[in-house]
């Protein structure tokens, strides 16, 4: 049986040019601009928001080497995954879908096709659901799949959240030691830990999107299973227009922390596993000038999971228990 399995990210521009048109798929999306009658004008609202915001991210991205590095790293982790599942015996291909730019979703297909897969296992590197993440992808993917008929006999199985899988969390650890190396040892235990995850619109909480608390799950097991005696704090970032977001915002925790005196922070990008822009150059060069102007002496960001064999590990398991149960119920 030949396996494929479709790593489902956001995405991200590829070159300085591709930052607008990469703003406006984000911005077009209805799940991320939704709000009453919102279709009739989205497209023009996602060009005018897209124009608007494309050079002053350009100047963000030239910053951090004039482009997003979320596809070579998950073209990496789909490499290191695909090795794993077949060292497990299994006919598996590992393709990458993004939500924003290329390769979307349609490329995957084309590719899933061609490749003469039986089943499909969605794998959204998003570790938490929210609808605007991995609730948008799987959207895309039924668009996307209702346009090929030589697709529809196929058997999909989607992997919806694994916020508190054992392996992840293993992963998540692995980077936290890492970071807390980096401080002298003397001063390691009096670090704080602040975990930033990407913020969402406080319409989506009352919606009842699982997201938020998913994301304090996670926090809380890692600290749980890793046994660390650091203070600890979880915060979000990335605001985007007029609307509540999700609270406390990361600047506003590393400032209100720096006036009670904290010298020493590691920030630990929770919810994204791949190091782009918002971990990069908001937390790395924004957070980290904002920090030291309110007198942090030590502010360390922890590295994407990125090639961590441990998060290759915890992927290539995911797929195992699906395509296992998968057997079981044939």
């Amino acid at each position: 049986m030949k396996i494929g399995v479709v790593l489902l990210n956001l995405g991200g521009p590829d070159s300085l040019e591709a930052v607008e048109p990469f703003l406006f798929n984000l911005f077009n999306d209805p799940e991320i601009i939704d709000f009453p009658l919102s279709f009739l004008f989205r497209k023009q609202l996602a060009r005018l928001i897209s124009s608007l915001r494309a050079p002053r991210i350009q100047k963000q991205y030239e910053q951090i080497g004039g482009k997003s590095p979320i596809v070579e790293l998950t073209n990496k982790q789909a490499e290191l995954l695909e090795g794993k599942l077949q060292s497990e015996g299994l006919d598996a291909r590992v393709y990458v879908a993004m939500r924003y730019w290329h390769p979307f979703t349609q490329e995957a297909m084309e590719k899933i096709e061609k490749d003469g897969v039986d089943q499909v296992v969605l794998l959204p590197l998003y570790p938490q659901f929210s609808k605007a993440t991995t609730g948008s992808s799987f959207k895309e993917w039924d668009r996307c799949m209702a346009e090929r008929p030589n697709l529809q006999g196929i058997e999909v199985k989607r992997i919806a959240d694994y916020h508190d899988f054992e392996p992840y969390l293993d992963a998540v650890i692995e980077r936290i030691e890492q970071g807390l190396q980096r401080f002298p040892s003397e001063k390691r235990n009096e670090v704080h830990l602040i975990f930033s995850a990407h913020g969402t619109p406080m319409k989506l909480v009352r919606e009842g999107d699982p997201y938020s608390h998913q994301v304090r799950r996670t926090v809380e097991a890692v600290m749980k299973r890793a046994g660390f005696v650091q203070k600890y704090h979880l915060c979000f970032q990335s605001k985007v227009g007029p609307q509540k977001w999700l609270t406390p915002a990361t600047p506003d925790t590393i400032e209100e922390l720096a006036s009670q005196g904290v010298k020493n922070m590691l920030v630990v990008p929770i919810a994204f596993v791949s190091d782009h822009l918002e971990t990069l150059f908001e937390i790395g060069i924004e957070y980290a000038r904002l920090a030291k102007e309110k007198g942090v002496e030590q502010f360390e960001v922890t590295e994407g999971l990125n090639d961590s064999e441990k998060f290759s590990e915890a992927l290539a398991k995911l797929v195992l228990n699906q395509v296992k149960d998968s057997k079981n119920k044939h």
